[in-house]
């Protein structure tokens, strides 16, 4: 059976770092083209992954049987669109849209045209949220009450680009990066929220978008999600800290995952996504604790299930529903912010 021939748009962080090295390192996809108006970057991915480099987005359609947008937020539903108009398969790099109603917008469209349409929630696949949800799951916690989960990095110098100096227009700011992933996490273990309150600020000179920003959700079964994401943490809380009616596990570090994709590890070589034992989770209490082994981290996972769906029908690796649905909490969590209120779900 014939590869299916990926058409990647954007080369960027996202383009480069995360896609073109986990969709080449997938059986059953080859990257035929990338869009980046870069001439250095479209040598790049010749030389790395045979693909042509192209300049604009006309000259794609033709060359790919998938399409995966990881252009600027802004850009994210008219691309997807597009291709979805011309019968072609998406997948769109988180946040799946400015707002629910675009996101919805996009679901209708992919099931009038039968296309699959699914969105990079790349962080489902994090070991370190591997390992919450299979605690969970176990019930070593006991009841959970309280989920913490943070994002935290120390920029005091902002480094510029459309996610920090643009506007509303821009869909950029760390609620709609970072926090797409936090929310979605949330929403992952403890379903629908009920309340949203959310304080979020600019801290930083010379930046537009939110760089420090909290978030309360209540979810409809009692849990309490409390998100942190920040540029200006000059030292870091735990990743994780999940408190539960018999124990709390509280983890600290970043899922290494992303570091061995940005250092040149290619995703399908051993080893890759193994958490170091130093790194390790504590569960327990005070008086009584023991550490756990991070779960791998499986990143692969994700563009795998893409391909299973394409080839065997099966449902998409992320339901685009439930991307809308964290969109619509992450469009609350704004209006707290602004209004200085709790804004209730129905």
């Amino acid at each position: 059976m014939s590869d299916i021939r990926v058409g990647l748009i954007g080369y960027g962080v996202a383009g480069a770092v995360f896609h073109a090295p986990l969709i080449q390192a997938t059986p059953g996809l080859t990257l035929a083209a990338v869009v980046t108006g870069n001439a250095e970057r479209q040598a790049e991915v010749r030389a790395r992954y045979g693909a042509v480099g192209l300049g604009e987005v006309g000259e794609l359609w033709e060359r790919c049987d998938l399409v995966v947008v990881a252009s600027p937020n802004r850009t994210h539903v008219s691309l997807a669109a597009a291709a979805i108009e011309r019968g072609l398969p998406v997948v769109v790099d988180k946040p799946l849209a400015r707002t629910a109603e675009e996101g919805w917008g996009l679901v209708r469209l992919a099931k009038e045209r039968g296309v699959m349409l699914t969105v990079f929630q790349n962080r489902r696949w994090d070991g370190d949220f591997l390992t919450v949800r299979r605690l969970i799951g176990e019930r070593a916690l006991g009841g959970v009450r309280r989920f913490e989960s943070r994002f935290e990095r120390w920029r005091p110098v902002p480094k510029g680009g459309w996610r920090e100096s643009g506007g509303p227009e821009e869909v950029g700011g760390l609620l709609y990066d970072l926090g797409s992933h936090l929310v979605d996490q949330a929403l992952q273990l403890f379903g629908p929220v009920r309340e949203v309150y959310c304080e979020s600020d600019v801290r930083r000179d010379g930046v537009a978008a939110d760089d420090d920003t909290f978030v309360v959700l209540t979810h409809a079964g009692g849990v309490r999600s409390h998100l942190w994401v920040s540029s200006v943490a000059a030292q870091h809380g735990p990743r994780f800290r999940v408190l539960g009616s018999a124990a709390a596990y509280v983890k600290y570090g970043m899922d290494v995952q992303e570091e061995g994709l940005r250092a040149g590890v290619a995703p399908d070589s051993s080893g890759f996504g193994e958490d170091d034992e130093a790194r390790w989770g504590v569960l327990g209490t005070d008086d009584e604790h023991r550490v756990v082994r991070t779960e791998p981290g499986a990143y692969g996972d994700f563009y795998r299930g893409v391909v299973a769906a394409l080839r065997d029908g099966t449902a998409p690796p992320v339901d685009p529903e439930s991307a809308v649905e964290a969109l619509s909490v992450i469009e609350a969590a704004r209006m707290s912010a602004d209004r200085g209120i709790v804004v209730r779900l129905s």
